[in-house]
């Protein structure tokens, strides 16, 4: 026997040891050290060995038991509300949290009268409807939340997805009577799935074929959507449940007062009776304890139904108390994700490597021998920092379980001391930056990451670079970390500053790039410097913890209103950063969200010579950073704050201007925003295919309601 068939036959015992331990623990004790998935992926671990070496399969051996981006050529879709996603939670504990920070938002009535409606969470694709005078005329993908793809023509093919709005009656409820009219628009959510069965049929035709297989049921779904030809989606036979009723219809479909439907319950109820087809599994709860039971209860039946649930979706029961707590984010605050356990698989941890961030912060990556979960291939997993490696106590050749946050990130649940051999290595810390050599630093405040204090460190550069033209900064089509890594290598720049001055020329010594293909990344990169908005630009700053939603609060709180500054036209951004740079720290902790420690960060990074040489480095350049709140060049600032004090909501489209250049005028004139209606409303300027539901709410509150006309008159 060789050394490594020798290596083998000692995994395979140490295998066989402890898959017979918690078959045990499971089987004789009713009890449970690790999950199923987990012992089912050292079961296939030990099957695999055992056929490489048939000669060891004993009889004892526990395998002998019997047992999106949107495609360019579909067109883009506005939805007319914005499809918001959910915040998750993973445990009991995350669900206690969540209705804590909520309750705080209400009053003691409001909080006595919380009740849930629960939705078993498919796995699959959000899908917008809207029926104009009872007819299906688009069906729009989710893609981004505000701009989705047009697939009408694939969803007409789903039979679960009606075709026309009909009237129908609920048990012995009837919520729309023969004589109601159904409003000339209705706008629906719901999923778009494919069953287990479906997905195995499909992907077994694509075996055949010898074409590549769908990871899981829900990248089919999508890809069957997104097929340009609907006979194609047509053939995949695609099922799909309605969820939400977007839109208010009227006082004649519900006994709530003035046509408010009152409970998310009574929308289901209405989608039912409108022939949508809703899911029967969906319950409500009074509590959050028979919430937690009907968690559990979907996750006994999750492998009995025919399609994927990865968890179950919780919502506020009122819809009034769901609408005053507001959205957070891009997620709504009177809903949550409630996800399944982890999947989970074991794997071998080969290495521990350090990544530097572009903040300068080490993170060890544990380097994992390729394994499968959730239908996706992980080679490796962050362990965050030191502390989590000694919480862990993780060596180097350990066989850990590895398990995907909400089925998407991959994490280190734990280790398996049991099935270490004695070879394994202890990890340490390096005292110097992999990338620089420079010395590692503990920031005070008892931080427990470690940090490369070089501002020149070539890993940070690196990083920064990726985030300043990344998605939600500066977005360069076409300038992506490999060209980053060309441009660097090449000491074409230095940093981003020197993006914009590159030339055509200084691209073509670059592998990879002719002519044509390095006048098309200039011509991005120009055109990047041309226009950029002033919540965008801060992020593109890569000041620590400011995300893109503290930068869009800190450019609406910091931005110079009333017109053009000095210096004129979109430049006059600069002064709105120039705001921003000499705010205080008792100034940046009256923003919203921001607290001490991010205004520190803030402060700190505005402190810094080499920052603001980056800066000067970024005006000089010919960056124009476009203040939202701020008029065109040319136009006259209003010298009369007309609306000061009053307080408007738009609704419908408007045809002189945008809704946005109208928030915009009603600012500049003193007045203020609101995206819904209350008692403290002046004014709700209706458009064309105004919201029922504002309508509705500023009739009740006898809120004055102007058309088109009179808002511009008002404005001029």
């Amino acid at each position: 026997m060789t050394k490594a068939e020798a290596q083998k036959r000692r995994r395979i015992e140490k295998l066989k040891k402890v898959i017979n331990y918690h078959r045990y623990l499971y089987h004789v004790h009713d009890r449970q050290e690790i999950s199923e998935a987990a012992l089912d992926s050292l079961k296939k671990e030990l099957f695999d060995l055992e056929q490489l070496f048939p000669a060891l399969i004993t009889p004892d051996s526990p395998t002998q038991r019997v047992g999106g981006r949107p495609l360019e050529k579909f067109e883009k879709i506005r939805h007319p509300y914005p499809m918001l996603s959910f915040n998750d939670a993973f445990s009991e504990q995350d669900m206690k949290d969540w209705l804590e920070r909520i309750s705080k938002l209400l009053t003691a009535k409001e909080r006595s009268r919380i009740d849930f409606f629960c939705e078993l969470k498919i796995d699959g694709l959000a899908i917008e409807l809207i029926y104009k005078q009872g007819i299906l005329k688009v069906g729009s993908t989710r893609g981004d939340g505000i701009i989705g793809e047009d697939v009408t023509q694939n969803l007409k093919t789903i039979e679960a997805i009606p075709l026309k709005l009909e009237k129908f009656k609920i048990q012995s409820r009837p919520f729309i009577k023969e004589r109601d009219e159904i409003p000339p628009q209705v706008v629906v959510r719901g999923e778009v799935f494919i069953s287990k069965k479906e997905f195995e049929r499909i992907n077994r035709e694509q075996r055949k074929k010898g074409a590549s297989l769908f990871a899981n049921p829900r990248n089919m779904a999508a890809g069957s959507i997104r097929q340009l030809d609907p006979q194609i989606t047509s053939q995949r036979n695609l099922d799909s449940y309605a969820y939400e009723l977007i839109t208010n219809l009227g006082p004649a479909f519900t006994k709530a007062s003035a046509g408010k439907l009152q409970t998310h319950e009574e929308k289901h109820q209405i989608l039912k009776a409108l022939g949508f087809k809703t899911n029967p599994h969906n319950k409500y709860c009074k509590s959050l304890k028979e919430v937690f039971e009907f968690h559990k209860a979907s996750q006994k039946i999750r492998e009995k139904l025919s399609y994927e649930i990865d968890g179950i979706v919780v919502i506020i029961n009122s819809n009034k108390i769901f609408e005053r707590l507001g959205v957070v984010g891009k997620s709504p605050r009177g809903a949550i994700a409630y996800k399944f356990p982890l999947k989970q698989a074991t794997t071998i941890i080969e290495d521990i490597i350090i990544q530097v961030g572009r903040t300068g912060a080490l993170t060890p990556v544990a380097i994992l021998k390729p394994v499968q979960v959730g239908g996706v291939t992980i080679s490796r997993a962050t362990l965050h920092n030191e502390e989590e490696i000694r919480k862990l106590g993780v060596k180097i050749g350990d066989t850990v379980i590895v398990g995907r946050a909400g089925d998407v990130i991959p994490d280190i649940l734990k280790v398996l001391p049991a099935l270490r051999t004695g070879k394994e290595k202890k990890f340490r810390m390096p005292e110097k930056c992999p990338a620089c050599g420079s010395i590692i630093v503990k920031p005070p405040g008892g931080e427990v990451v470690w940090r490369c204090p070089n501002l020149k460190c070539s890993a940070k550069l690196r990083e920064y670079f990726y985030h300043f033209v990344s998605k939600g900064a500066f977005d360069i089509p076409g300038l992506g970390p490999k060209i980053v890594d060309k441009l660097i290598d090449a000491a074409l720049v230095s940093d981003p500053a020197d993006l914009f001055k590159l030339e055509t020329g200084d691209l073509l010594s670059l592998e990879g790039f002719a002519e044509k293909s390095a006048k098309n990344l200039i011509e991005a990169i120009q055109l990047s410097r041309g226009k950029i908005q002033l919540s965008k630009f801060i992020y593109a700053l890569g000041i620590r913890n400011v995300g893109e939603e503290t930068s869009i609060d800190l450019a609406e709180h910091f931005s110079i209103r009333g017109g053009p500054s000095a210096q004129g036209g979109l430049a006059s951004g600069w002064a709105s950063l120039e705001k921003l740079k000499k705010a205080s720290l008792e100034d940046l902790q009256k923003v919203m969200d921001i607290g001490p420690v991010v205004a520190g960060n803030i402060s700190d990074w505005f402190s810094q010579k080499s920052n603001l040489e980056f800066l000067e480095k970024l005006k000089k350049a010919g960056i124009k950073i476009e203040n939202p709140f701020v008029l065109p060049e040319g136009q006259r600032k209003p010298e009369k704050k007309k609306l000061l004090g009053k307080i408007f909501v738009l609704t419908g489209s408007l045809e002189a201007m945008t809704r946005d250049r109208a928030k915009e005028k009603i600012r500049l004139m003193g007045g203020e925003v609101s995206e819904s209606v209350s008692k403290k409303t002046d004014f709700l300027v209706a458009g064309k295919e105004p919201g029922l539901t504002k309508v509705s709410k500023a009739k009740e509150f006898g809120i004055k309601m102007i058309k088109e006309k009179e808002f511009l008159q008002l404005i001029d």
